[in-house]
């Protein structure tokens, strides 16, 4: 007999939980309230300008292997450019590039990152000195930094406060959504020691050709061939439970009946779909009202001209933080969109839409001063007050295993696991968790194979980490 799982929750994580729940022979029924897939990682029509726009700039890096398989199996890897190489504003039009270069990981960024000229050669050193301990200690190291922010890891590291706000506060914003002195240690060296230093290709970075929504079209048709269906438009209202397990999921048009159910909603969503009874019965549910959120911005803006001449553009120490350079095709009326990103956007919340233009005009203007704000065609901001789950220190603490073991403090309802970013995944907020909490709620679920691998450390990685025991 088929085994149907009611998915609550049609982003990353749930897409990918549906996707290996069909491989391993259930029928899924994926319940998503919006009008299309993806969550807070979509698309959406714009009527203003007529365009398909993402509602922020995702990326993904060649160390997020879970992410890439999932698009692996949509199909949809060739619709990702990939780029090797970070530029860093100076202001005035300077630009500074960290690219990939020849040499073996650890070493590829040496080249490049010593002809940086936004640094002082004493203020190289002392980011390489910081380097140097995240390589040393590596996975294991790191967990004695857990529960402290990410700027006693660098003041341990004597890091000026310009290079604080200049190099280490971008990568950390763009990544884990705080900044250094609000960011979990944990998470903020897990991105510098994977994300830069293990793998060549770990921090290549990629970006979608296609509206992010596009991305998950074939997930359609890999749950219709399993049985299944997708749910758009769908609210679900409460989690069916009989005091011993989830009979399935009640929603505004009925009841999704199930013999499992996957939750892969943020954490304040799931606290309204539980009652009382299944969270005096799951433990791991008892800590999800204590999870705070960070807002993300992201700003569109079509020119008259080409005015951008990288694919991405850091803006260190400006409020916004990261641009990004869209080619438009002919019959779009204009040669370029460009979209620039503000990470851990609290003092934005309030702005009017003219004054959110007039602040990232004037950080494109100090980057680009061939930019003026006549060349505006348009601007088309967009706000996600929750994208991510805020990574403060201590929140590893909280966040849910994706099924219920016995015996285990943290356990529960047998037939319910759970997915999100915000689970215990090993990452902070970003799509690489989501994929991989899909993952391994639905290998909890089927017995089937879970997590992907991460990209193993390079032979003088290794090397460096075996000395420093």
């Amino acid at each position: 007999m088929v085994r149907t799982v009611a998915i609550v929750g049609g982003g990353v994580a749930g897409i990918a939980a549906a996707v290996r729940a069909a491989e391993s022979g259930w029928r899924p029924v994926l319940i998503e309230t919006r009008t299309k897939l993806g969550g807070r990682a979509t698309s959406f029509d714009d009527v203003r300008s007529g365009l398909e726009l993402d509602n922020c700039q995702h990326v993904v890096m060649g160390c997020c292997t879970n992410i890439l398989d999932l698009y692996e199996r949509l199909g949809v890897l060739d619709a990702f450019d990939w780029h090797e190489t970070l530029f860093f504003a100076r202001g005035g039009g300077a630009v500074d590039a960290l690219t990939v270069g020849r040499l073996p990981a650890p070493l590829h960024y040496a080249a490049s990152f010593a002809r940086m000229k936004l640094f002082s050669l004493a203020e190289k050193v002392a980011i390489a000195r910081a380097f140097h301990a995240i390589l040393r200690m590596g996975p294991k190291g790191r967990v004695r930094w857990s529960g402290r922010d990410f700027a006693a890891f660098l003041r341990s590291c004597r890091q000026p406060a310009r290079v604080i706000e200049l190099f280490w506060d971008p990568v950390v914003l763009s990544a884990c959504n705080l900044s250094s002195a609000r960011c979990e240690a944990t998470h903020a060296l897990k991105v510098f020691d994977e994300g830069m230093l293990a793998h060549r290709f770990a921090g290549v970075v990629g970006t979608a050709r296609v509206p992010l929504a596009r991305l998950y079209e074939a997930a359609a048709r890999i749950i219709a061939k399993a049985g299944g269906e997708i749910r758009l438009r769908t609210s679900a209202k409460a989690l069916a439970f009989d005091g011993t397990r989830i009979t399935g999921v009640v929603c505004d048009d009925g009841v999704v009946t199930a013999q499992a159910c996957i939750s892969a909603v943020p954490p304040d969503r799931l606290t309204r779909l539980c009652s009382d009874a299944l969270r005096a019965q799951d433990r791991r549910l008892m800590g999800i009202d204590s999870f705070t959120f960070s807002p993300i911005l992201g700003v569109h803006i079509a020119v008259r001209r080409r005015v951008m001449q990288t694919a991405n553009l850091a803006l260190p120490g400006r409020a916004t933080h990261w641009l990004f350079a869209h080619e438009m095709h002919e019959n779009a009326g204009f040669p370029q969109r460009l979209e620039a990103v503000v990470s851990a956007a609290d003092d934005w919340i309030g702005l009017t839409e003219a004054e959110t233009i007039a602040r990232v005009s004037a950080d494109v203007s100090w980057a680009i001063p061939d930019f003026r704000r006549e060349d505006i065609l348009w601007s088309r901001p967009v706000l996600e007050k929750r994208a991510t789950f805020a990574s403060v220190p201590g929140v590893d603490a909280i966040r849910p295993r994706a099924r219920a073991e016995a015996g285990d403090l943290r356990g529960g309802v047998a037939n319910l696991f759970l997915a999100g970013e915000w689970t215990d995944n090993g990452w902070p907020s970003t799509m690489e968790g989501a994929a991989r909490s899909g993952y391994a709620a639905a290998a909890a679920m089927t017995g089937g194979v879970g997590v992907v691998a991460d990209l193993p450390p390079a032979v003088l990685v290794r090397f460096a980490r075996a000395l420093s025991r």
